[in-house]
């Protein structure tokens, strides 16, 4: 079973779709060439949404947590580890892809499929912002009782 719920179920399922894809643009190029671009603009697309969503989450549990960019969108600190691992090891992949891709077909439409990885992005964040542990947030030094509340 895949950890990360949702999230982590999508962004494995846009890795491996990303990875069956980009082997297909590598070995027929001219056949597959549209799918790769349209896959990895599809997947960038909907890793900005899903950036966004998670932002809104953030800043809505900001105000009583102290939550850092690293701990959303990298799972650095507030999430389980075995989480962590998924959803971390799907951007790596989606990563590793990208590279792979570019070095065996440079100066191509594939080049495209460096915008995917922000699909994992996207995914990460929307768990972390959902689901992830922050430590409480401390009230600024010298601000009044009634700032506080």
């Amino acid at each position: 079973m895949i950890a990360g719920g949702a999230p982590g179920r999508a962004s494995w399922a846009g890795t491996g779709a990303l990875t069956v894809a980009s082997m297909l643009g590598v070995v027929a190029i001219d056949t597959f060439a549209p799918l790769v671009v349209w896959l990895s603009v599809g997947l960038f697309a909907i890793g900005c949404v899903l950036f966004f969503v998670a932002y809104s989450i953030a800043v809505g549990r900001s105000r009583t947590e102290a939550i850092g960019v690293g701990g959303v969108y990298f799972l650095a600190g507030s999430a389980p580890r075995r989480v962590r691992r998924s959803l971390m090891g799907s951007l790596v992949a989606q990563c590793l892809i990208a590279v792979a891709v570019i070095v065996l077909a440079p100066f191509t439409s594939l080049v495209m499929v460096s915008m995917a990885p922000m699909f994992g992005v996207g995914c990460a964040g929307l768990w972390g912002a959902r689901h992830g542990t922050f430590p409480p947030r401390r009230a600024r030094s010298g601000a009044s009782p009634d700032e506080t509340s």
